[in-house]
């Protein structure tokens, strides 16, 4: 290229380049990529910090509303089959997926040169923070996500407050006697505002099943539940509705949290805590 045509383009590219610098217009703004999440938990980051536009496809599970936080906002987006070829379609900038979405999925869609970022699963409220600001910065959107990290941030202040009145042993059980292990979201939970995790001394990392001994013997204060639903729909719940556990732990020493506020990180973590504060309160009455 001859250097007299280099100069007169890089004059205009100077040019648009300190008139964008002075005005704000579309023309200037920065595009936006187009995303397209395959898990419900990447899912609910996107449609808190994403604008419309950007969304192109949600995973499978994100209109259950007993997974998704936000299944009802979803309900506006489509719904991805999980597998690539969907994806494939609709060419989005970039793939959001768990760390644990089927392989399959995410190598081909690399092998077809789609950027796809990945996430783990969280077990803290650290790790929540921090995929709350990555998403902020993979959708361009950073403001919003430093206002999703401070509203859960003040969730935390307020349920120290109400917690600090009266410490407890808390255990979180859920369908044939599965208890939350030490390293689990719920567990950072408990901890992070002033509660004790009943089932620490088990030994469970994770989580594991404990017999209806074992959690008569630990004579937590309070059960954590998903449901305060009263009918066993199978063996799974009638397992909570035991006549040894409804006998020491009537609805006045079990408080619940909707699963979806809890089975994943996000910024509906500020809403299980708000929750969980409610719960405190009902059960002190």
């Amino acid at each position: 290229m001859p250097l007299s045509r280099r100069l007169r383009e890089g004059s205009v590219a100077v040019g648009a380049l300190v008139f964008c610098l002075g005005l704000v217009t579309p023309a200037c703004a920065v595009e936006k990529p187009r995303i397209a999440s395959i898990n419900v938990c990447t899912d609910q980051l996107l449609l808190t910090l994403a604008d419309p536009e950007q969304i192109v496809g949600l995973s499978p599970y994100s209109r259950d509303p007993m997974r998704s936080w936000a299944a009802a906002e979803a309900s506006r987006y489509p719904k991805l089959s999980g597998e690539a070829e969907d994806v494939l379609v609709l060419k989005p900038n970039l793939v959001v997926a768990g760390r644990f979405t089927k392989r399959a999925t995410r190598e081909m869609l690399k092998a077809e040169g789609f950027r796809v970022e990945e996430f783990d699963a969280v077990r803290s409220l650290d790790d929540s923070r921090r995929q709350i600001v990555r998403m902020g910065d993979i959708t361009g959107h950073p403001d919003r996500a430093a206002a999703a990290v401070a509203r859960i941030d003040a969730a935390v202040a307020r349920a120290r407050e109400a917690v600090s009145r009266k410490p407890l042993r808390v255990l979180s059980l859920s369908r044939r006697g599965w208890v939350s292990g030490g390293d689990s979201l719920t567990s950072s939970l408990l901890a992070t505002v002033g509660l004790a995790n009943a089932a620490s001394q088990l030994g469970y990392k994770l989580g594991g099943f404990a017999s209806l001994e074992t959690i008569v013997s630990l004579k937590p204060d309070l059960l954590l539940l998903s449901d305060k639903g009263n009918f066993a729909e199978d063996q799974g719940t009638a397992f909570l509705l035991h006549p040894a556990l409804e006998q020491l732990y009537p609805p006045g020493r079990r408080i619940v949290i909707p699963e979806r506020l809890t089975v994943c990180g996000g910024p509906m973590l500020a809403d299980a805590l708000t929750k969980l504060i409610s719960e405190l309160e009902r059960v002190e009455r």
